[in-house]
């Protein structure tokens, strides 16, 4: 399976958090999937580090070094024509960093590990 990591899922897995489900933890652990993380978890992950919604125990480029090449996930290139799918996205979801995820998601045709139920009414495979 191609799974798209939603951010929180991303930092519950790397942070041993116990909010990541166990269907969640056991997809992003299985070694015959496939894992992306979209650019725009970067972006929002520094964000709310900025905000101070988030502390990291090292340095924010030794978490990500960690999280991607400890676990195999690949980054997503942002595309024009992922962008493009945002033009014809209902608002169901207004958060950008969500919206951006979604419309990579659909254009991939990747499955979202995301506790985020919201995801359900954008026409995407949700995993959790």
């Amino acid at each position: 399976m191609r799974l798209l990591l939603d951010t929180h899922a991303l930092l519950w897995f790397v942070l041993d958090d116990a909010r990541l489900s166990s269907v969640a933890r056991s997809a992003i652990e299985a070694s015959d999937n496939e894992l992306y993380i979209s650019p725009a978890s970067f972006w929002e992950i520094a964000i709310k580090i900025s905000l101070g919604k988030y502390k990291l125990k090292g340095t924010y480029e030794a978490f990500w070094d960690h999280a991607m090449d400890g676990n195999n996930i690949t980054t997503l290139p942002i595309e024009i024509r992922h962008t493009a799918r945002l033009l014809e996205m209902p608002y169901h979801h207004k958060d950008p960093f969500d919206r951006l995820i979604i419309a990579q998601s659909l254009a991939e045709h990747l499955s979202i590990v995301s506790g985020d139920q919201r995801f359900d009414t954008c026409g995407v495979s949700r995993v959790w």
